[in-house]
């Protein structure tokens, strides 16, 4: 891969957005820095990333994707009511445990949990 400054900025810009950011975020926080940035290179640099093995891919179902700093195996928990995006917190050896026990030989998982989070219970609560 091939170093340019926009694709430094958007992997410095998806390493800063701790939340799992869409390339639409990515492009508005980017755009600050770069004023030129089309959200096409955005996309196509982000593409690139995610082929190169630098920034993970999330996808969850119905939603723009999301593209994660963390490349090891980890699960994540997509809220059903803001929508936001964060690392679940799992005990992925046990999870892979209990799977390979089956006899299944496991090379890799994407799992994303879907629920309400610990702010948006909050605010139902104030409502």
């Amino acid at each position: 891969m091939r170093y340019s400054k926009q694709r430094e900025l958007i992997l410095k810009k998806v390493a800063a957005l701790d939340d799992h950011p869409t390339a639409e975020e990515i492009h508005r926080v980017a755009s600050a820095d770069c004023p030129g940035l089309s959200l096409g290179t955005v996309y196509r640099n982000l593409n690139g990333l995610v082929e190169a093995g630098v920034v993970r891919r999330v996808t969850v179902p119905g939603r723009a994707d999301r593209f994660d700093h963390t490349l090891c195996q980890h699960s994540h928990f997509c809220c059903t009511s803001c929508g936001n995006v964060t690392d679940a917190e799992l005990h992925e050896a046990a999870l892979m445990q209990t799977i390979q026990s089956g006899g299944q030989s496991v090379a890799g998982y994407e799992l994303t949990l879907f629920g309400v989070c610990p702010q948006c219970t909050a605010q139902k609560k104030l409502s």
